[in-house]
């Protein structure tokens, strides 16, 4: 795992899930290449993000999904 200190350098779309909080707690992704994703707060888009494998993602929104976080 790696990231960047300005997410707002990376040249790609940015989402968020649809069941993301209209204000507060959402994270966003976006598709790097082939391999890695970014993953940024949304509220922060000059921020940092991490830069991830796709398994790495897979695992985050597995654990998130198991309730595995507070």
């Amino acid at each position: 795992m790696s990231h960047i200190d300005d997410a707002s350098t990376l040249p790609v779309s940015w989402w968020k899930s649809t069941a993301s909080g209209a204000v507060s707690d959402c994270v966003e992704f976006g598709i790097v290449d082939e391999r890695v994703v970014a993953v940024r707060d949304s509220k922060n888009p000059t921020g940092p993000a991490l830069l991830l494998s796709y398994g790495q993602v897979h695992g985050l929104v597995a654990a998130v999904r198991d309730g595995r976080f507070e």
